[in-house]
């Protein structure tokens, strides 16, 4: 049995999950049955590109190195958010974002997408690389997402609300092709979950344009939106403030024992966390959650918050 997480944070949350990845490696007995990391997910800011969630701060190479080859010499492949829905031709060239996809250019790792021109360059460019189709598309229609899991994708996220839609998910004939969101913060039926992806990529497209004129001026997301009120009206989500325990309230919510005991039964065996702009504490309550033992539980929190502090403390002395 494989239980494969897919993990935020590819550059946020690097320590966190390098950590995750020690613990699975060296204490598996704190771990449920079949637990492996599958990949870790995000962006290197202040990539164009990038979609889902507004990311800002800025990486060097030097970084971007470190953590592909961290995570790669692990069997761990980085899987890139670019899902932009807002993205236009001349967003292709970007040569922040193509740096990237070149340096990580090894066939192990992955790439997320939603905008069809961005898809393509990178299937005619980049071709090694492994093809996830996003949620962030909002299929919730069964035929729709049947055609979906059958073009050529390596893996289809499936829009959360149908997380419990059992007749629709037992329908699909490549349960192996699938992933399922188990810890959405977003309400279910929320009417403006397109809008606020599309409100985010414009705000990340502003974002990266500013950083490369300004780097030393703060970006002011507010002013950028009361300047452009054409593009898209920005508003204040509540529900990505939501930690784990608001969380599973929430009836899209999959609980780590619907996982093993309903969803691998039938045949699913791919599951994203999200939290990239989760602070780090609600994140590893979040893995804890899921994948430790009940158990051991306490046990494995308290090894990996010495590991954080052992991990900062060394930071800091460098």
């Amino acid at each position: 049995m494989r239980v494969r997480f897919h993990l935020p944070g590819l550059s946020s949350h690097f320590r966190l999950n390098t950590i995750l990845a020690e613990m699975i490696k060296n204490f598996p007995e704190y771990f449920r049955d079949g637990v492996e990391i599958a990949s870790v997910y995000g962006t290197f800011p202040p990539a164009i590109w990038n979609g889902g969630r507004t990311q800002q701060s800025v990486c060097d190479k030097n970084f971007i190195k470190g953590v592909l080859s961290t995570l790669n010499s692990r069997g761990i492949p980085a899987r890139f958010t670019f899902t932009n829905p807002m993205l236009e031709k001349k967003h292709l060239s970007d040569k922040f974002c193509n740096m990237i996809l070149s340096m990580a250019d090894n066939g192990l790792n992955e790439v997320i997408v939603v905008s069809p021109i961005l898809e393509e360059y990178i299937r005619r460019n980049f071709p090694k690389y492994k093809i996830t189709s996003s949620t962030c598309k909002r299929i919730t229609d069964a035929e729709k997402l049947y055609e979906e899991i059958e073009k050529d994708y390596h893996i289809v996220v499936i829009d959360y609300d149908l997380n419990h839609e059992f007749d629709v998910l037992e329908g699909i004939p490549d349960k192996s092709k699938c992933e399922l969101l188990v810890n959405a913060c977003c309400n279910p039926g929320c009417v403006h979950r397109s809008h606020h992806y599309q409100t985010m990529g414009l705000e990340q497209i502003a974002y990266s344009n500013h950083v490369r004129k300004y780097q030393d001026v703060p970006f002011d997301a507010e002013r950028f939106f009361s300047e452009h009120p054409e593009s898209a009206a920005e508003f204040e989500c509540q529900c990505m403030k939501r930690n784990i325990y608001e969380a599973k309230k929430l009836k899209n919510h999959i609980t780590p024992e619907e996982i093993w005991e309903k969803y691998v039964p039938m045949g699913f065996s791919q599951f994203k966390i999200e939290g990239r702009t989760a602070d780090v504490f609600n994140l590893l309550e979040t893995y804890i959650y899921y994948m430790a033992k009940p158990e051991c539980r306490d046990e494995l929190r308290l090894k990996m918050l010495e590991m954080c502090a052992i991990n900062e403390v060394i930071e800091v002395l460098e």
